[in-house]
């Protein structure tokens, strides 16, 4: 780059730095949205282009270089706009690129609308190049000709200095397009403030009791409380069969948990070892177990795509034997549960391995949800995934594959109505949350459930930490509706993750979800009806027992009360009892 190229972006950023001070984001305009269609005219930049010079390209190339090689200019599209373009390319990093100066433990977001040409279909990475040369990669998506695909990604930093936002794709025949980009800066605090917010507004309502006695009369100073039955929210864990006849573990886990998995107990090589002779007497139990203490249980799972994890036996059969025993498993571990789920992981892993996609055809995947929505139509079918969040390197399963996937088994002949649902694994080293927020909003887009399924973290001095940190972030977001923590215990130990040692007593990681299991509940309200006779107060979603008590303390009713998110702002509860 010339030097007087880098004294304009700089002295330009020094500018965008000047009108950016004293005006502060407010975390509360943190944009949700994403776009999951490809369309004729790319939307507004989000954030007017945050700290991105000339983010709609309308000073045509101001601030903007060529990066590697190729050539950059500037094209004007059939509705008016204008939009940079990448050509002549050798290597995947040939494109474009504008510096921009990023600040230690600041979040960022980042969108922009891409399109390539020269191809039908490529995914298009954007980057940030730091001045050690180390690329970090902040989103990416599966970009087409003819219509503009809006690239969502982010970011956390554990520096301050000069970066280089730059573009890539591995086709070097393409043409990378791209218009209305955006990199926007939150602190922590404003990252937080927003999570706060956003678990106000869906998580909870306000609860309004009107208290009256049986002429209609409105009480004065009755009392109210509430005690919680079951929050609507699912938060599980795994569990073995070590959980079975050991009273500890049971008390343990069910004072906390609505959900479960079963880490291995209902997968192929655990129910039919041997070929035609399955035992389903170990996940019976524990289904029974579960049935009683109210815990619901995600089937997990049907199908594992990954060869290292098939049944000994099922290796060596040829394609039409091994779909005949394909289909025996399913009919018989679907119908053996069905309507007792809420939950199946239909096929686990099918972006990364293609174990049946390779012996029986490329709609294994979506022949296998269709069979198992007739079987059990009224429970969600998910796709099972690692790396979609926890990793942006990892473009096998990037938001847009997991998106490309599912629509490949959606437009399967039959399959125009399965109840399709996300699961997301979610086993993280270090969480980078922006990024994490911004697969979800893509996901999220479908308006399909999104659940994290397997979470857990790494082993090391910060894994609490990064724990709590993942979990509020899930919790916060709007599209997702249930978690999972891996880590069943067993008397050997854990797998990457445990929340008790053996003898029952929390880890730092179980201490974490022991306080956001009490945080995100509403226990031991009560307070009393004002002169109008009412008493209201915002409370998480779930079931409750409801208890009224005149002010002489005379009379008493009691009741269960629903709050779910169907509920209205305010839900106005009538209650009339004895004076």
């Amino acid at each position: 780059m010339k030097i007087s190229m880098v004294v304009q972006i700089l002295q330009l950023l020094l500018l965008r730095s000047l009108l950016l001070a004293g005006n502060e984001i407010d975390a509360s305009i943190y944009d949700y949205s994403a776009s999951i269609e490809c369309l004729d005219k790319a939307q507004k930049p989000q954030y007017g282009g945050g700290l991105i010079l000339n983010p709609e390209f309308s000073d045509g190339l101001q601030g903007w270089t060529v990066f590697g090689n190729g050539n950059i200019e500037l094209r004007t599209s059939k509705q008016g706009n204008q939009f940079i373009v990448a050509y002549n390319r050798t290597k995947p990093h040939d494109s474009f690129s504008q510096m921009v100066h990023l600040k230690e433990g600041t979040f960022y977001t980042f969108s922009a609308w891409v399109q390539i040409k020269g191809g039908n279909e490529s995914m298009v990475v954007a980057a940030l190049k730091t001045s050690q040369d180390q690329n970090m990669v902040v989103g990416a998506v599966a970009a087409q000709y003819g219509c503009w695909s809006m690239l969502k990604g982010g970011l956390a930093v554990n520096f301050s200095g000069p970066t280089e936002l730059f573009f890539q794709s591995r086709k070097t025949v393409i043409e990378i397009w791209a218009d209305n980009i955006s990199l926007q800066p939150f602190s922590k605090d404003q990252w937080q403030k927003q999570q706060s917010e956003s678990i106000e507004k869906i998580r909870k309502r306000k609860v309004r009791f009107h208290v009256s006695d049986k002429e209609g009369k409105m009480i004065h100073s009755a009392t109210v409380s509430m005690e919680s039955l079951r929050p609507q929210f699912p938060l599980g864990c795994g569990t073995s069969e070590a959980i079975l006849g050991n009273k500890a573990y049971q008390d343990w886990f069910t004072s906390r948990f609505t959900a479960t998995t079963f880490d291995n107990e209902m997968k192929w090589y655990s129910t039919e070892i041997n070929f035609g002779k399955e035992n389903y007497s170990i996940p019976d139990a524990m289904l029974d177990f579960f049935k009683e203490h109210r815990i619901s249980v995600r089937g997990h799972n049907i199908f594992w795509d990954d060869p290292r994890f098939q049944p000994d036996w099922l290796k060596s059969l040829p394609p039409e034997e091994l779909k005949v025993a394909a289909l025996n498993r399913l009919n018989s571990v679907v119908s053996r549960y069905s309507g007792q789920l809420i939950a199946w992981d239909v096929m686990n892993e099918n972006l990364h391995f293609s174990y049946f996609e390779d012996k029986l055809g490329p709609n294994a995947s979506a022949y296998f949800f269709q069979r198992v929505q007739q079987l059990d139509p009224k429970t969600a079918l998910f796709m099972n995934e690692y790396n979609t969040l926890e990793h942006a390197k990892d473009l096998n399963s990037t938001p847009a594959m997991y998106l490309q996937k599912l629509r490949q088994i959606k437009s399967f002949p039959g399959n125009k109505g399965l109840l399709e649902a996300i699961g997301l694994e979610s086993h993280f080293d270090e969480p980078d949350i922006p990024y994490m927020r911004a697969c979800l909003d893509t996901l999220g887009a479908t308006q399909l459930p999104i659940w994290l399924t397997e979470l857990d973290v790494i082993r090391g001095p910060n894994q609490a930490r990064y724990l709590e940190e993942i979990m509020r972030e899930a919790y916060s977001h709007p599209s997702v509706q249930g978690i999972i923590v891996w880590a069943g215990w067993k008397p050997t130990g854990c797998s990457r993750m445990c929340l008790t040692d053996n003898s029952f007593k929390n880890l730092p990681t179980g201490d974490v979800v022991d306080k956001l299991i009490q945080e995100w509940s509403t226990n031991g309200l009560q307070g009393t009806t004002d002169i109008d006779g009412i008493y209201e107060h915002s409370v998480f979603l779930g079931e409750y027992l409801v208890r009224v008590t005149n002010a002489k303390n005379t009379t008493s009713l009691k009741q269960t009360l629903k709050v779910t998110r169907e509920c209205s702002e305010a839900l106005d509860v009538w209650i009339a009892i004895r004076e």
